[in-house]
């Protein structure tokens, strides 16, 4: 109880400071929150500046000590943002250096530079699969067992499911990457961090940037941001439209985004934030492959029809008549298969500063996912809106006399779901049958959480933290089956289950030297189980899976960061962590349904590295190094599956196996020269190798998916701001896939299978299971132009 004893002590001591404060003479106060207000810009400005060279930086982690140097300095009168500069944890900032002059034709271009982050193709063009330290490596399409923000704006919706198609990479001009379990900051589902986009500032741009960029396989992208900042102001408005036909049959898509954020002073105490997102789009999908489907046609030409497809083309079965009876295979271009998604989330933000000290921040977001999915023989239609609502107090004070920083804050969100899938017919993608599912009902979490930040010495910082959250889904499953000959049936499943959660961290950080900043950190996280999970019991029969349980996380952070001037930047972290209940497929049996089922125990551990490096200075002063390294070694601890096939069934211990999915190294570099002045300053390029590894995609370790190294070449023109036209635009040219290798972009998890006798098949038996494999993009060019008003 000393904890959340010494959070409120705090807060109410901060308060009643406040009180105090607010009868002092009125003059006096505006004049020092003048004159703060004018230190906090200054210091916003430094941060959100540029880097002061174009080479492309991934700052290395920020767990940072209060008052360490000179550079330091500890914004008073401001709340604790949830994801920019976190203290105690491991986290990298991507800056828009590193990519604004490439295409960023997906968000993977930005987060793949961050240690710890390997990144997939998702389902279809523009979406991406990323995972940090593992993460999500199950999940086929968006993001999972992470939290997404945007500018401190949630993403992921109430159910824990987050899309990184949602907008445009060229909105962005930083991203933030915190890493490791983190349910006490972020709560339900932060098994493994977060992810801030954050857009570019308006006081960066004082102005219109537009630009187009062109690529091959009819890719396009007119975008164009709007920005300005005043006395009590500032806003940036980003638009964009892009299209492409695709290098996969079936593969073409257009897109629209609108993106806002806009910061209104209403007094010297009191600001008001604005967010809108905005996304539409309209995918063309092809089928997922078997691997040896793959291998004989990895981009699926000649697929337009069934009857005359080539070989290695992907089909499924539609109803005849939409309803039951004869099945006939269709390809995705017969099939018509899409995705047609509509995205809007709307945010305010109001902060109060109660004194020089002491904000008080209340948030809203309304976000509504409408999407229809004719992806696969069963169509998908659903409205997902979701409310999210939060209020906390950030407090600046001493404690025993030392330095504090004191957050306590409340939330809630809430998801409501109305889900249908149909059959599909013959007719493309407008065919839609019987009714085969409903899925009605809602998702909350509310809590609160507790931080308190601490300056043991000028030179330690201890960083404690809590969260509680309640949980409660309450959804309702409708199934419907149409017999031949017989009268349709239904089959109602209720799935109402309350979840508690507590989730507790703690960490130090010590400025060994000036140049070299050591943490630790114990962290925790839980994830309760997708409503969807919970509609087969271990059984195998429908109902209520009553049994199915929270994942949850304890991990260990061991880092060091190194500065040593402009020269050299570099992080490295090493980490173990022990998981429980992660949650799976499981067959119950002979003739019955699979289900999911928890893991007992499993491990997952790795090293992460991150290097900016200036090799000679002197010398070549734009000459750089970036490098990235992540390694995960995750796997199984205790784990018993069972395998069924016709009226045979087997168990099968897992115990060791690596967990599927999961890339165990991945590495990104760039080595490149950008001229830092004279009559050519802002010209350079760089080489870029992308380097993941083979992994598996099955229970069994079995069947495994080969790695790959991709090589891409970048050179540009971005000259600084100066006088006369020509430095208002730049340009760049790129080609990604240089050695036009064919590879998998995305493979999804597999099941393993029995033979008639009951041992398990192997791996080239598995090589012919449908619905895993997408290729990646081949060797594609890029040209852009851009320019400043």
């Amino acid at each position: 109880m000393r904890l959340p004893s010494l959070f409120l002590a705090a807060s109410i001591a901060a308060l009643a400071a406040a009180s105090a404060s607010a009868q002092t003479n009125a003059d006096t106060r505006r004049q020092d929150l003048l004159r703060q207000r004018a230190a906090i810009d200054a210091e916003l400005q430094r941060l959100d500046a540029p880097a002061p060279t174009p080479a492309p930086e991934s700052q290395p982690s920020r767990a940072s000590v209060a008052a360490t140097s000179p550079d330091d300095i500890i914004v008073t009168g401001r709340a604790l943002t949830l994801t920019t500069k976190v203290a105690g944890q491991t986290d990298t900032t991507i800056t828009n250096a590193a990519f604004r002059n490439t295409p960023a034709t997906t968000i993977a271009d930005i987060v793949k530079l961050s240690p710890g982050v390997t990144v997939i193709g998702g389902n279809g063009p523009r979406d991406v699969g990323v995972s940090i330290r593992g993460s999500n490596a199950r999940n086929s399409f968006g993001a999972r067992n992470i939290q997404v923000f945007e500018d401190d704006f949630p993403v992921t919706q109430p159910d824990g499911l987050a899309r990184f198609d949602l907008t445009d990479p060229h909105a962005y001009g930083a991203v933030d990457v915190v890493r490791g379990p983190s349910s006490a900051r972020y709560g339900n589902y932060a098994v493994e961090g977060a992810i801030n986009f954050r857009t570019r500032r308006g006081r960066d741009l004082q102005g219109v940037e537009a630009g187009i960029d062109g690529g091959s396989y009819g890719y396009l992208n007119a975008y164009a941001t709007l920005g300005h900042a005043g006395p009590g102001y500032e806003y940036a408005v980003f638009g964009s439209f892009a299209r492409a036909d695709g290098a996969t049959g079936h593969t073409g898509y257009q897109t629209g985004t609108i993106n806002a954020l806009a910061t209104f002073a209403l007094s010297d105490r009191d600001r008001v934030t604005g967010k809108v997102i905005y996304n539409e789009g309209e995918f063309r999908l092809s089928t997922r492959l078997s691997f040896n489907q793959y291998l004989a046609n990895p981009y699926q030409q000649g697929c337009d029809q069934a009857a005359s497809a080539a070989a290695g083309c992907g089909t499924i079965s539609v109803l005849a008549n939409g309803i039951n009876g004869t099945r006939i295979a269709q390809t995705a271009a017969e099939g018509d298969l899409a995705r047609n998604d509509r995205r809007t989330i709307i945010g305010a933000r109001y902060e109060h500063d109660f004194s020089a000290g002491t904000t008080w921040r209340t948030q809203a977001t309304f976000d509504s996912r409408v999407v229809f999915q004719p992806t696969s023989a069963t169509p998908f239609r659903g409205t997902l809106n979701s409310y999210n609502l939060s209020s906390d107090v950030t407090a600046h004070s001493q404690i025993l006399g030392m330095d504090a920083l004191s957050f306590i804050g409340i939330f809630y969100n809430y998801l409501d779901g109305q889900n249908y899938s149909f059959n599909k017919t013959p007719a493309g993608r407008n065919g839609i049958g019987a009714t085969t599912q409903t899925v009605f009902g809602g998702v909350r979490n509310m809590g609160v959480r507790a931080r308190e930040e601490l300056a043991l010495t000028r030179d330690l910082q201890l960083i404690l933290g809590i969260g509680y959250e309640h949980s409660k889904i309450d959804m309702r499953q409708t199934n419907y089956t149409y017999p031949v000959g017989a009268n349709p049936t239904l089959n109602n499943i209720p799935a109402i289950r309350d979840f508690d959660n507590v989730a507790p961290e703690a960490s130090l950080v010590w400025q060994a030297l000036p140049a070299l900043r050591l943490h630790t950190r114990v962290g925790t996280a839980y994830g309760i189980p997708q409503s969807g999970q919970l509609f087969v019991t271990t059984a195998g029969v429908p109902g209520n899976n009553i049994d199915l349980k929270t994942q949850t996380s304890t991990g260990v952070d061991v880092g060091a960061e190194l500065t040593l001037g402009d020269t050299l930047k570099a992080e490295v972290t090493g980490y173990y962590e022990w998981f429980r209940n992660e949650q799976v497929s499981q067959s119950a049996g002979v003739n019955l349904l699979s289900y999911t089922t928890n893991v007992p125990r499993s491990i997952h551990r790795g090293v992460e590295v991150g290097v900016n490096w200036k090799p000679l200075p002197a010398l070549l002063p734009g000459g750089y190094v970036q490098a990235t390294y992540s390694y995960n070694d995750q796997r199984y601890t205790r784990y018993v599956e069972r395998l069924t096939s016709g009226a045979v069934s087997a168990a099968f211990d897992r115990a060791d196996n690596r967990i599927p999915g999961v890339i165990p190294t991945f590495a990104n570099g760039r080595l490149g020269y950008d001229q830092p002045h004279g009559a050519f300053a802002g010209l350079g390029g760089f080489a870029e190798v992308t380097y993941r590894s083979r992994y598996f995609i099955d229970n069994a370790n079995l069947l495994r998916i080969p790695g790959y190294t991709l090589i891409n070449l970048n050179l540009h023109y971005d000259p600084p701001a100066a006088t006369g036209w020509w430095s208002r635009l730049s340009f760049y040219a790129s080609v990604q896939n240089l050695a036009d290798k064919t590879y998998v972009g995305s493979a999804s998890i597999i099941s393993d299978s029995l033979s008639a006798t009951g041992a398990q098949n192997p791996a080239s038996v598995l090589m012919g299971t449908t619905g895993s494999v997408y290729a990646g993009q081949p060797r594609t060019v890029y040209l852009g132009l851009k320019g400043r008003f």
